[in-house]
């Protein structure tokens, strides 16, 4: 917790030593929103806990090599490339062309191309970093995994009833966080410990209308439905 004029990017570090002064472990990956996206904190986290904050691209930022687009890589020349990994000893990412490429056929540089190519993470902290944008990993967890924070955050706020209740004591603000925290990590350990014979999702999973034919109904689908199949074949 914190004053409401303190960054929440400043939280990061502080965050990171607590995990391992605490429990001796820190996250590889944390998916963060912009607040977290200043590159000198990205670097630390990088460098001295070889932790990846991932968080999506400010439109006003200028791209580097080899991307063309925030989740696209390509060659000097223009072929599409993929991220084949990171290499840790020499502390590069390796990009390649695709096995059809597109453009190579054509391209005047073909016979001395290797076809791969190495950037090194402090090009750019946040479209290489890591774990580079244009990585199908990043892509996934960006578009379907970040989006589920926020809802996240906002039923247990509901659920817990916070939205109703005004803090304005740093003190107590405190205290209500550590209850709420603490809440929340029994209610997990709860369904953990003992999971709910019915999904908490139930009504909102499709399930088919039952037809509700006889025997003889049924049996009479079931050998139109052979003799279908044995025509197709």
């Amino acid at each position: 917790m914190a004053p409401a004029n303190v960054s929440e990017g400043g939280l990061l570090l502080p965050s990171l030593h607590y995990c391992r002064r605490q429990w001796d472990w820190c996250p590889t990956l944390i998916v963060a929103d912009m607040g977290y996206l200043a590159a000198e904190a990205k670097r630390q986290c990088r460098q001295h806990w070889h932790v990846t904050i991932l968080t999506k691209l400010r439109s006003d930022m200028k791209l580097v090599p080899p991307y063309v687009a925030w989740n696209q890589a390509a060659c000097p020349h223009g072929e599409p490339l993929s991220w084949l990994g990171y290499d840790d000893l020499a502390d590069e990412h390796w990009f390649g062309a695709n096995a059809e490429p597109e453009l190579c056929a054509r391209c005047w540089e073909a016979g001395i191309c290797s076809r791969q190519f190495a950037y090194r993470p402090e090009q750019h902290e946040t479209l290489l970093g890591l774990l580079p944008l244009a990585s199908q990993t990043a892509q996934r967890i960006l578009q379907q995994v970040r989006p589920w924070i926020e809802p996240t955050q906002s039923f247990e706020k509901n659920q817990l009833g916070l939205g109703d209740i005004f803090l304005n004591g740093l003190r107590l603000t405190w205290a209500m966080s550590l209850l709420a925290d603490a809440a929340v990590l029994l209610r997990v350990r709860a369904l953990l410990g003992r999971p709910p014979s019915r999904p908490p999702l139930a009504e909102l999973i499709p399930t088919q209308l039952s037809l509700e034919l006889t025997t003889e109904e049924e049996e009479s689908l079931l050998s139109g439905k052979r003799r279908k199949l044995q025509k197709t074949q």
